[in-house]
């Protein structure tokens, strides 16, 4: 898996991930989310638009950076999950606890409101 960070507007990071996000490739995400938690008010985008799979390890990150993000006044988000990740976080219930976006766009727009 490969994750890039760019930040749009002065307080949206968006985090773009690529390949497979798995127990072998979830410390590379730890590390990455660790490094926007340390921002006053994390206000996260993650791009999911080139991730081709993920699992249990890869999601329980987001549910634990959930508390950090909260505790701190941000938000996590997700954008461009193709169908089986859509699905996934459906049936795990992540939909009920970060905003899933068809694109990017979608969620730095939302932001705004």
């Amino acid at each position: 898996m490969q994750a890039t960070v760019t930040d749009h507007r002065s307080d949206i990071a968006v985090l773009h991930l690529r390949g497979e996000l798995d127990s072998d490739t979830a410390g590379q995400l730890h590390a990455t989310m660790a490094d926007l938690l340390e921002r006053p008010v994390p206000r996260i985008v993650v791009d999911l638009t080139d991730l081709k799979f993920c699992d249990s390890v890869g999601l329980s990150t987001f549910i634990t950076s959930k508390h950090v993000i909260t505790a701190r006044g941000g938000w996590l988000s997700f954008a461009g999950a193709n169908p089986f990740l859509s699905q996934l976080m459906e049936t795990v219930g992540l939909s009920r606890y970060f905003a899933i976006f068809p694109e990017v766009d979608d969620a730095i727009a939302a932001a705004q409101l």
